[in-house]
C-alpha cells in the first residue's frame, strides 16, 4: 500500500506450492533461515487446495493480497481470485471485536507510566487503520449503507473516512502514528490520548453492531475489491 515504515511493517510473502511435505520444508529451509535474518517475518506456506479453501480463515488478508500483491516469480493465481464477502464482513467485525478486547486487557497489565500506554497505542494504532480500511470496504460491498464510499489505501485516510462516517475523533489517531513515524516526540502527546482514542475505538465498534446487522447482506461470493 505503498507505507513501508522501517523498524514497524514486515515484509510478507505467500509462496504456493503443490506439495508441502517435510522434504519441500527442508528444500526452503535455507532461504527461510536468510529472509528471516533479514528481519523478516517466515514465509508463509500454502498448497493451491489449501489457498482455495482458505477465504473463510483469511478473508481480511487475501482481499489484500488481491488488491497489494506484487508476483516474485511464477503465475499470477491470484488473477480472478474471489473472496465471499460476507466472510469478509464477519472476520472483520470478529476481530475489531477482538482487538478491542485485548486493547483494554493489555492496558489493564501496563504500566501506569505513559511511556507504556505510548507503546501501547503505537503497538496497536496500525492494526486498528487496517480493519478501519476493511470496515469501509465491507460497507461498500453489502451495497446497504448510506454514505460508505470507495476504500482508501493509506491508514490515515481510512481513519479519516471512517471517522467522519461513524462520528468519532480521528485526532488521537493522527497524534499516535505522527510519534509512530518519527514526525512528533512522544512528550508532545496529551495525557488524554488513550482515553481518547479507546472512546473512538469503542464508538468504531457500536457503529459496526449497528450497520453490519442492519445492512443488506452481500451477494454470496464477490471478487476481491481493491482497498
Amino acid at each position: 500500500s505503498g507505507e513501508h515504515l522501517p523498524k514497524h511493517s514486515d515484509l510478507n510473502v505467500l509462496a504456493v506450492l503443490e506439495r508441502l511435505g517435510a522434504a519441500e520444508l527442508d528444500a526452503l529451509h535455507p532461504v527461510a533461515t536468510w529472509w528471516a535474518g533479514k528481519g523478516n517475518p517466515p514465509p508463509l506456506l500454502l498448497t493451491r487446495g489449501e489457498l482455495r479453501r482458505s477465504a473463510d480463515v483469511f478473508a481480511i488478508e487475501l482481499v489484500d493480497i488481491c488488491a497489494h500483491r506484487r508476483i516474485l516469480q511464477g503465475e499470477d493465481i491470484f488473477a480472478g481470485f474471489t473472496v465471499p464477502m460476507q466472510l469478509h464482513r464477519e472476520q472483520v467485525e470478529r476481530e475489531l471485536r477482538g482487538k478491542l478486547l485485548a486493547l483494554r486487557q493489555t492496558y489493564l497489565l501496563a504500566s501506569r507510566r505513559g511511556d507504556a500506554r505510548l507503546k501501547l497505542m503505537t503497538a496497536s494504532v496500525s492494526t486498528f487503520a487496517t480493519l478501519f480500511r476493511h470496515v469501509l470496504l465491507a460497507l461498500e460491498s453489502s451495497g446497504g449503507n448510506a454514505g460508505a464510499k470507495a476504500a482508501p489505501r493509506t491508514k490515515r485516510e481510512a481513519i479519516s473516512s471512517l471517522a467522519a462516517l461513524f462520528g468519532f475523533d480521528a485526532r488521537p489517531f493522527g497524534d499516535i502514528l505522527d510519534v509512530r513515524e518519527g514526525k512528533r516526540a512522544a512528550k508532545d502527546l496529551d495525557t488524554s490520548t488513550f482515553s481518547q482514542y479507546l472512546a473512538a475505538i469503542e464508538r468504531a465498534m457500536d457503529e459496526v453492531d449497528k450497520r453490519f446487522a442492519s445492512g443488506a447482506p452481500p451477494d454470496g461470493n464477490q471478487p476481491a475489491r481493491g482497498v
